[in-house]
């Protein structure tokens, strides 16, 4: 059985203080693009399968989320949704928008487009697919690809409100520190876990408790950008 719990009282058993923050140069678009197109040989993305956390007599769900990247005057910043406290499953997390598969889905790619015009209201034509990041296998059954996407100035959000309880952005040099990159430790009768986790002040006090899969593939852009 998966163990039931809030993330964010969780201890936080260490962060990356010895991580360098990247270079305004490496988050512009262009680099970007680049790297996601032609990764270094040497970059080494952490380990994205969690496996053993869910029930493995059930197979793995396909599923792809889009990592949008908006462009603002002071640089890029990152588009999350909140899930609605009423739904059935991740009620309440700090999500890409996304979702499951559908056999209509011509590739991963047209998922996360289709499901972030679902979610958002934000149609394919204002998304430049970029690239993709390695999948994640998460602790619920999904497998899941992350699309990096360059979301393209004059969208206007339309969220689902049976889905999507807020829509927010958070700027790409703070989710780029590896300073801010905690991971934290989940222990059960059957074993622990450690997972990533981004807390990002909330204005009027509190955070937006960015974590695990999320936070997870976050990381993993971190450090294709700074390999």
């Amino acid at each position: 059985m998966r163990p039931i719990f809030d993330p964010e009282t969780l201890p936080v058993i260490d962060t990356d203080i010895r991580g360098i923050p990247l270079s305004p140069s490496r988050m512009e678009p262009e680099f970007i693009r680049r790297r996601l197109q032609s990764p270094p040989p040497a970059w080494e993305p952490l380990l994205t399968d969690e496996s053993r956390v869910y029930d493995k007599s059930r197979a793995l769900r396909d599923a792809s989320v889009l990592v949008p990247l908006v462009v603002r005057e002071d640089g890029l910043w990152v588009l999350f949704t909140e899930r609605n406290a009423n739904l059935n499953a991740h009620a309440g997390q700090i999500s890409f928008p996304g979702g499951r598969q559908e056999s209509y889905d011509v590739d991963r790619v047209a998922t996360a487009l289709r499901e972030t015009e679902e979610e958002i209201g934000v149609g394919a034509d204002y998304v430049e697919v970029l690239g993709s990041l390695p999948d994640y296998i998460t602790g619920t059954g999904y497998h899941v690809s992350p699309v990096v996407g360059m979301m393209r100035p004059g969208f206007t959000l339309r969220p689902d409100a049976g889905e999507v309880a807020e829509v927010f952005e958070v700027p790409l040099a703070f989710l780029m520190d590896p300073t801010r990159h905690e991971r934290r430790l989940l222990r059960w009768v059957d074993g622990e876990r450690k997972f990533y986790a981004m807390p990002y002040p909330r204005e009027g006090g509190g955070n937006r408790f960015i974590w695990g899969a999320t936070a997870a593939m976050l990381r993993n852009l971190y450090l294709l950008l700074a390999a």
